[in-house]
């Protein structure tokens, strides 16, 4: 009888979590802005007008949060933006990529709580000491509502890009990323779903074996790939060139997606999304896609390089997006760092920031 009241007790704690869905309604997106200490600084003013453009869309439809070194400095930047809707949060940073060192949010009971997991540089590949401390500076500098709790997850390492979910239990990532072995070795692939069951309440994880990027330094971040655009529709990279190197992987990545189902069963509306143009810095490929969007209150932000294909993107996102604006954005500044525009941002539900 013992036995079966902590299992009764365990499944209400997994339905009563959920990790919601990037379209939930948000309270405010987070950004950290660049500095000349950062690997931008040889092209500081060519990346800061990307974010201002970004931090203007955004900051026209909610609140931005803006975490600098500097925020007399950052704020004076940002004059072209609705004042209102900007907040600003110092903190000492190793670089900008608020995906993979922001905070996650989930819901237990109706309630937020953010997750402060480790961000170690992508498998140890950066310096990230700074970055891995900024949520819980956030969390100190009162950014946070006061009923909004903060769970130390320092014990696992994991980053934003690398997990999508459909708020209904769904997650959804890459073998090649969650299961590398400088993130958590210590865990194998049942054991990390394990830990997705009683952290996200998730029901059931896709995991995808196949698709990566060139020059991509995240070991296949899914949303680099692969994401959801209602509990319903996914949309992907699709790689129609026989030559491009990619070819093969995003194919097979492909037959994956067309074998996966809802949880009713039901096979999902896929949305190809083209191949970016071969972009490239000297010798090395860049990892340009489109599928780097960022889902905001009323609107789609898509990454966009400056080149035919974009038109194609934006076309294929509106519909994905049905009822909200698809604006498109030059982000071929931020792919030299080998990133783009959902990489940057880190979105916040409702409840979490005023």
């Amino acid at each position: 009888m013992e036995g079966a009241n902590i299992e009764r007790m365990h499944q209400k704690k997994i339905k009563d979590t959920v990790l919601p869905a990037e379209w939930h309604p948000q309270s405010a997106v987070q950004i950290t802005w660049p500095n000349a200490n950062t690997d931008w600084a040889d092209m500081l003013e060519e990346v800061e007008k990307c974010y201002r453009q970004i931090a203007l869309e955004i900051s026209k439809r909610q609140l931005l949060l803006v975490v600098c070194e500097n925020s007399d400095e950052t704020h004076a930047k940002l004059a072209h933006c609705p004042q209102q809707n900007l907040r600003f949060a110092q903190a000492p940073i190793n670089d900008t990529w608020a995906r993979d060192h922001g905070g996650i949010t989930i819901f237990e009971d109706d309630r937020p709580c953010v997750l402060d997991f480790t961000f170690n540089g992508w498998g140890l590949k950066f310096p990230a000491n700074h970055d891995n401390q900024i949520t819980r500076s956030l969390f100190r500098q009162g950014i946070f509502n006061k009923n909004v709790a903060l769970r130390n997850m320092k014990h696992i390492v994991l980053e934003g890009g690398s997990i999508e979910s459909d708020g209904l239990g769904t997650l959804m990532t890459t073998e090649n990323c969650l299961l590398s072995p400088n993130r958590n070795s210590w865990l194998d692939k049942t054991e990390i779903e394990n830990l997705f069951q009683k952290t996200f309440g998730a029901r059931r994880i896709l995991w995808l074996t196949n698709g990566y990027l060139a020059g991509d330094d995240t070991d296949s971040h899914i949303d680099t790939l692969v994401r959801f655009c209602s509990p319903s529709c996914i949309a992907y990279v699709k790689c129609e060139d026989e030559r491009d190197e990619h070819y093969q992987a995003l194919s097979q990545m492909e037959k994956e997606l067309k074998i996966f189902v809802q949880e009713n069963g039901h096979p999902y509306e896929l949305i190809p999304l083209p191949m970016a143009e071969a972009v490239y810095d000297q010798q090395t490929r860049l990892p340009a896609t489109y599928a780097n969007f960022l889902i905001i209150n009323g609107a789609v932000l898509m990454p966009a390089y400056g080149t035919p294909t974009d038109q194609i993107a934006l076309s294929q996102l509106t519909k994905a997006f049905p009822e909200r604006e698809v604006i498109g954005i030059d982000c071929s500044a931020l792919i030299r760092q080998h990133g783009s525009l959902h990489c940057i941002t880190m979105q916040y539900p409702e409840g979490v920031i005023n």
